[in-house]
């Protein structure tokens, strides 16, 4: 059984967003999975931007020692690559990433 997965938010609908963090957040405590990998991505990159409960996700999950990463091609194009990283929040070239972690069995959720 696959038990690593990739988790790309990408939505922009808030709720949506929201509730893919709830799920991140709560698989990484309870240990459902042996690995989450998180990535914001397009439209969910303003969203975290801008939503307090978001970014409080990235603050908790980066204590569990798994820092989300965001597309550095979309926030140098939007110029939020400094605020992103701020929130702490890594800003990286993703698509090489997502594509290996795929290659080496990690199961894509897109949210």
């Amino acid at each position: 059984m696959v038990e690593k997965i990739v988790v790309i938010i990408s939505t922009s609908d808030l709720e949506k967003a929201r509730t893919a963090a709830m799920y991140v957040k709560n698989a990484l405590f309870q240990g459902w999975l042996e690995e989450v990998k998180i990535f914001f991505f397009g439209p969910a990159q303003d969203l975290l931007l801008e939503d307090e409960e978001l970014q409080e996700f990235v603050k908790e999950v980066s204590a569990m020692e798994e820092t989300p990463i965001a597309c550095k091609f979309i926030s140098e194009r939007d110029n939020t690559s400094e605020q992103l990283s701020q929130l702490g929040v890594k800003v990286e070239s993703v698509g090489y990433q997502i594509s290996e972690l795929i290659k080496n069995g990690y199961v894509p959720m897109v949210w």
